[in-house]
């Protein structure tokens, strides 16, 4: 009987090492998956900056996507409707998008993974003109982390 219950403890044990490793997996996939998203959508900002109706601002991507479709119908189908993996909602992306008065702009998102390695030192809030990269935020975002990553034209 003593036999039984040590086994099943190794069991549990070894259960839990792999669920927490399958975890932190996970929570690696979705900020890769943010990245590349970002990427994708960062690609447009070299031609430049899109300015919303609202003027200089902040706003969640989703608003901008949408109001871009219903401006270019013709372009809608090519548009994609992304979301953050973990928070996103139909009508919230969570990928935010920052633009000032001089027309210069930052995509950006929450990571999950207090591990990211930080690429741009000395940023600690989206930075318009800021450059590419991973930067550590003030306070934690929508994914739990204070690892943020950005993209800027």
């Amino acid at each position: 009987m003593i036999e039984i219950l040590v086994v099943i403890a190794i069991v549990a044990i070894l259960a839990t090492i792999v669920g927490v490793s399958l975890l932190s997996a996970r929570d690696k996939a979705r900020d890769a998956k943010r990245m590349s998203e970002l990427n994708q959508i960062g690609r447009f900002l070299t031609f430049g900056c899109l300015m919303p109706d609202g003027g200089a601002g902040e706003y969640d991507l989703k608003v901008l996507i949408n109001e871009y479709k219903t401006k270019y119908p013709q372009y809608a189908n090519q548009i994609p409707d992304i979301k953050d993996p973990k928070t996103g909602t139909d009508l919230v992306s969570n990928y935010k998008y920052i633009i000032d008065a001089n027309n210069n702009c930052v995509l950006y998102a929450n990571l999950e993974r207090e591990e990211e390695k930080i690429t741009l030192p000395g940023i600690t809030v989206p930075t318009p003109r800021g450059g590419k990269g991973i930067f550590e935020g003030l306070s934690k975002g929508w994914n739990g982390s204070k690892k943020f990553f950005q993209i800027s034209n």
